[in-house]
């Protein structure tokens, strides 16, 4: 059966993946018919009703679903089609309370012409009453004044084309609404509302997203290696998935204590939503020196990586290599009391990209997902490839852009052993010889000289000036 999908017209490249990757989580056979990223309606194919709800009842970026009687360019097209595909049912229909909506996307229509659309439905000779809350059946006209192939003549490039507004509907859809989705639950997650936050926190959205495209669901183990204030654990634990967390500064997680004898930092975000039983622990560690057992036997990683744009990344260890004595304070040594800090060397973001994959390859169970973002300039000279493995298959790349640069969500899953994904496309550059943060990390690098054409201009975003590191961790300008 046909059904049409009604999305909200937001993050666009992420509704399809979302979509598909619910789908494959609840085992659904789903074809997408038609998609269009410019409209917000997507013509599905699915077994029957019941497969719909249960496709749209957890997605975030659709709205609802729609079981679909008649499609057309005009609308004796739809009645057409209308009559010849579900005229069997309309006694099913005829008895009980009902009420007819009409939305135009992209377009408006008066009132009177609204009137006169409905009246054009009245051979479905529906006999029951209307209400128009909380009827039996609710019907919808889906107007989409969206052309598939008309570009706005004044774009700048085809990367920034938007499409034309016609005059008249370029499609209309008839159907009988099926259920709502979840996308009520982003007001619940809202970081306006939320105990524990902090500057680099991910939106309540896109962190419920990224659950959804890892498959976040009871009796399944999920890991954010950069946890910091826990949004994406809240949120897999929203889909009922175990949550566990590391950071390698301990202090994001903690955070301060509100009032005597309520829990700190992530654990009163869990707290705050009810669903402390779904956390584990978090705890101290970068990802080159996890305690965690070298098995698999996670289902799900999710995870924002640090940039390293406004500080340099860290990694455990010394610049030299080389270990440093133990440091004894009255006895005891130094690394078991309170506030202890661990020395902390310069790390390069190809290294962590690639480390993130190795550790998923390790860490994850068959058929387990990382759903990791991940940065890149909106520019193809500074566009970084994405990173792959050859145990790791990409599933999907949705793209959020910015002004001078862009994140991208991207979800892996885990083959079976003896199955290998074609890497020939991904990343093969090593990590950069150097000592600060920049000679590290290429993204950070071409962010500098975007933020110095912006404030300074051209003419110094081309000179030779570097960012140089400091141990205080500021960032401070030398010239060569």
């Amino acid at each position: 059966m046909e059904y049409l999908i009604r999305f909200a017209q937001v993050h666009e490249s992420f509704r399809q993946p979302e979509i598909q990757a619910l789908a494959a989580l609840k085992g659904i056979d789903l074809e997408i018919l038609s998609y269009n990223e410019f409209s917000p309606y997507c013509l599905v194919k699915l077994k029957n009703e019941e497969t719909a709800r249960d496709l749209i009842s957890r997605s975030i970026l659709a709205k609802d679903i729609f079981e679909l009687w008649g499609q057309g360019t005009n609308y004796d097209e739809v009645h057409e089609e209308v009559r010849r595909r579900t005229q069997h049912r309309w006694n099913d229909y005829k008895e009980v309370s009902f009420r007819f909506t009409i939305e135009s996307f992209a377009g408006k229509r008066s009132n009177e012409v609204k009137r006169d659309i409905i009246q054009s439905f009245a051979y479905l000779d529906f006999q029951g009453p209307i209400r128009m809350k909380n009827p039996d059946e609710d019907f919808w006209v889906l107007e989409e004044y969206v052309s598939d192939v008309a570009v706005s003549k004044t774009a700048p490039s085809p990367g920034s084309a938007q499409p034309v507004e016609p005059q008249h509907p370029q499609k209309i859809y008839f159907g009988r609404w099926v259920a709502n989705s979840s996308r009520d639950v982003v007001n619940k997650y809202d970081l306006k509302k939320r105990r524990y936050i902090s500057t680099t926190s991910m939106d309540a959205e896109l962190s419920l997203v990224t659950a959804n495209m890892a498959h976040a669901a009871p009796g399944k183990l999920f890991f954010d290696p950069f946890v910091g204030t826990g949004s994406f654990c809240v949120t897999a634990a929203h889909f009922g998935a175990l949550t566990l967390g590391s950071d390698i500064d301990g202090r994001s997680f903690r955070g301060k204590e509100m009032d005597k004898g309520k829990p700190m930092g992530v654990l009163s975000n869990f707290q705050q939503y009810g669903t402390m039983g779904k956390f584990m622990d978090v705890f101290t560690s970068d990802l080159t020196n996890t305690p965690l057992r070298s098995s698999q036997f996670l289902d799900g990683i999710v995870c924002d990586p640090p940039y390293g744009v406004r500080e340099g990344l860290r990694v455990l260890g010394t610049r030299d290599g080389r270990g440093k004595e133990e440091l004894l304070i009255n006895g005891v040594p130094a690394h078991y009391l309170p506030g202890y800090i661990a020395p902390k060397k310069p790390y390069g973001f190809e290294a962590m990209l690639n480390d993130i994959l190795e550790f998923a390859s390790r860490s994850l169970v068959t058929n387990g997902r990382l759903a990791m973002w991940m940065p890149t300039s909106s520019d193809e000279e500074g566009e970084l490839a994405i990173p792959m493995h050859p145990n790791l298959e990409v599933l999907s790349i949705s793209v959020q852009p910015f002004n001078n640069w862009s994140r991208r969500l991207i979800t892996y899953r885990r083959l079976p052993e003896g199955e290998t994904s074609d890497v020939s496309l991904g990343r093969r550059k090593g990590d950069a010889e150097g000592v600060y943060a920049d000679d590290l990390n290429a993204f950070r690098r071409k962010v500098h000289l975007s933020l110095l054409t912006d404030f300074y201009g051209k003419s110094m975003a081309d000179s030779n000036i570097v960012f140089q590191e400091e141990p205080k961790h500021e960032d401070h300008i030398r010239y060569k």
